[in-house]
């Protein structure tokens, strides 16, 4: 049987909170959507923040409910803080998702906490997650950002990294994930940093979050892959950065990462040919704002089908 890979589609949070216009709620609508037709099984439709400072994601609230209508779809927002994380659970939403930066600078900036404060308002956030009725109760995540350097700070100890997916756990994560916020990772780092925190924390590692920042991204997928992992983040089109953190790019793209997982035999359940039609809403939502990946303008290739079944 081929080896499952979940691909959670970011790009309706990391993408769009990173470029200054705002896109209608209905493209979003459209965007999941479509998306969740092509097979994607996981989407992070966005986050509960200060709408203030972070208009993009107003309309969270109104996704939520939109994408939790579509069956077999496990929808995931993004949460800075105990604030966040009420709103989501009033959602609605699967899965929640907190970033603890391992730079302490970067936490500051991100979310305005040291990284005392938010393994406090984690251990909040577990305590009101638990109150919700099991059958409803959303799962509750945290993701390293910065994990393997940032741009403010510079190098990030592989240490720090270590203590702090110990301490997120501890604190009342269900899991941790691993973020190259600012593309600082290499698939050697990837390598030795997956198998560090996996030593220390064990199966609770799931997922890596990479950005395409250096031209790394699915060689720091392969070698994720490598390490075991089975969920990856990547966003439509490429579209993706952090406002916090300088010269963060946009992340790994979802259809380049699907067409290498499934011409390698990987199971991701993603229709190609479909999921590249979905960059056409972005298009026409977005004129003008720049889209990346191979896939959308070679196409997929002649026989790719069964040239995936000789590979699985």
């Amino acid at each position: 049987m081929p080896d499952p890979v979940l691909i959670s589609e970011v790009g309706p949070r990391d993408g769009l909170q990173s470029i200054d216009r705002v896109m209608p709620l209905e493209a979003k609508i459209d965007w999941i959507t479509a998306e969740a037709a092509a097979g994607v099984r996981e989407i992070e439709v966005g986050s509960f923040v200060n709408y203030r400072a972070m208009p993009q994601m107003a309309d969270t609230a109104a996704l939520v409910e939109a994408a939790c209508r579509i069956d077999g779809l496990a929808v995931a927002v993004l949460v800075p803080n105990l604030t966040g994380a009420r709103a989501a659970l009033k959602s609605g939403a699967h899965k929640l998702s907190l970033p603890l930066s391992a730079s302490e600078t970067h936490s500051q900036r991100n979310v305005n906490r040291s990284h005392a404060q938010v393994l406090e308002e984690i251990a909040q956030i577990r305590a009101a997650v638990d109150a919700v009725p099991e059958e409803t109760r959303p799962h509750f995540e945290v993701g390293i950002a910065t994990a393997f350097g940032c741009s403010i700070e510079g190098a990030v100890p592989e240490a720090k990294v270590v203590q702090l997916a110990e301490a997120a756990l501890a604190a009342g994560a269900a899991e941790v994930g691993l973020s190259d916020t600012t593309g600082y990772a290499n698939p050697a780092m990837i390598r030795a940093r997956i198998r560090a925190v996996r030593a220390a924390v064990g199966d609770k590692l799931t997922g890596v979050h990479l950005h395409n920042t250096r031209g790394l991204g699915l060689a720091n997928a392969l070698a994720a892959l490598d390490e075991g992992i089975r969920t990856l983040d990547a966003s439509l089109g490429g579209l993706g950065g952090c406002p916090a953190a300088p010269g963060a790019s946009g992340n790994i793209v979802t259809e380049d990462l699907a067409f290498m997982l499934d011409a390698m035999g990987f199971e991701t359940g993603i229709d190609l040919d479909r999921l590249a039609r979905t960059r056409e809403i972005l298009a026409r939502a977005l004129p003008g704002e720049p889209l990346y990946g191979f896939l959308a303008d070679a196409g997929v290739p002649l026989g790719h089908g069964s040239q995936t079944q000789d590979a699985a």
